[in-house]
């Protein structure tokens, strides 16, 4: 007759990995989150169909209270023309054609946004409109 205790396993859950896991997974989150550009005013974009990426060398953006914006700093509509051309002279220092990407909020006027559509292609400057998908 055996009468000797029988070992019996316990059942564990083995956590040494989950530290090193969890360490990386907020590393990344972090890094990630600082990727976003602060230098631009949030707006209202209309939605379309397609969406043309570019790279955003000069961005404009036009808020709900039709005052623009060149990248934090507000741009009067009378300098409108002399800064975007300054804009895109010292961008055309590092690319041959440099690319003004408009950010409109939905509810502004059209005028100042073809204004700024026209003040890029005079300054020599390709020109993008962003949109919302």
């Amino acid at each position: 007759m055996n009468i000797r205790k029988r070992l019996r396993s316990h059942p564990e859950v083995h956590t040494g990995a989950l530290n090193d896991i969890l360490f990386i997974l907020v590393m990344f989150f972090l890094i990630v989150s600082t990727l976003a550009n602060p230098n631009v005013i949030k707006v209202n974009n209309p939605k379309g169909k397609s969406d043309t990426k570019a790279k955003q060398n000069i961005v404009v953006s036009i808020d709900k209270d039709n005052k623009i914006y060149m990248g934090q700093k507000e741009i009067p509509l009378s300098m409108l023309d002399s800064a975007i051309a300054q804009e895109v002279t010292k961008a055309k220092l590092q690319i041959d054609t440099p690319s003004v990407v408009v950010n409109a909020d939905t509810i502004s006027f059209t005028g100042g946004f073809f204004k700024v559509l026209a003040s890029a292609k005079k300054a020599g400057a390709k020109v993008v409109a962003n949109v919302k998908q």
